[in-house]
């Protein structure tokens, strides 16, 4: 089938001036009541406007006034709320915090690394590759029930040498007893040094990187540790 030249470029431009068009007979509260405003002052005095109707109208404007004092309300409500949470993100510092992600940053100690199963496991394999997505070291689980379960890397290779400091990805796979997949998710324990609140959404700030708050999984008092070695 044929297409005609311009068609489309010609129904998108159709298409944009409609929206155009029906956009600008939309009314705010400002032309609503320019509009009532023009009505009492160029009415008939000998012959009024039918008073059922111009009280139908007011009701009107009351709704409409209403709705837009919700709108602003909503508004500050919502932020008011995310000040307050962005505030709050401050008591962090100082605490262990659990956050779900894969990327993690290296120093010159060791990282607390987790997973997350919804089921029981019979393994659970933790793979750490670098930037360029070459294994440099692997944790066996040692804790296979449901839940949140936590390793220590010392930041070695297999061979016992300490990798260099950099961003890391934890690559997470559990079996069943029947050898399918179980459904896991990646962990990362650390505890928060700073909080950054340039962004729209604050930040935290640890040794193992940066995260938003959002993706916080849970905080505790960096004394409580529930650490095991699985290093293989």
């Amino acid at each position: 089938m044929s297409t005609i030249p311009g068609t489309t470029a010609s129904a998108a431009a159709a298409t944009t001036t409609t929206t155009a068009a029906a956009k600008s007979k939309t009314l705010g509260q400002s032309d609503f009541l320019s509009l009532l405003v023009a009505q009492l002052k160029n009415q008939d005095p000998l012959n009024p406007s039918d008073p059922t109707e111009f009280t139908s109208q007011l009701a009107q404007y009351s709704q409409l006034e209403q709705l837009f004092n919700l709108n602003s309300s909503m508004g500050n409500l919502t932020t008011a709320q995310s000040n307050s949470e962005r505030l709050s993100s401050l008591s962090l510092i100082g605490q262990d915090v659990v956050v779900q992600g894969s990327d993690f940053a290296l120093g010159t100690t060791s990282a607390q690394l987790g997973y997350k199963t919804d089921g029981t496991a019979a393994s659970v394999k933790l793979s750490i590759q670098n930037s360029a997505g070459k294994t440099v070291g692997t944790l066996a689980g040692k804790d296979l029930t449901a839940g949140n379960h936590f390793l220590t890397w010392d930041g070695k290779d297999g061979n016992g040498n300490m990798l260099p400091a950099g961003t890391y990805t934890i690559v997470v796979d559990a079996k069943n007893s029947a050898g399918a997949s179980v459904n896991v998710s990646s962990l990362i324990r650390a505890t928060v040094t700073g909080v950054d609140l340039s962004g729209s959404e604050a930040q935290i700030v640890t040794g193992s990187g940066e995260y938003k708050v959002s993706s916080i999984f849970g905080a505790y008092n960096s004394s409580q540790s529930a650490l095991d070695s699985g290093k293989s």
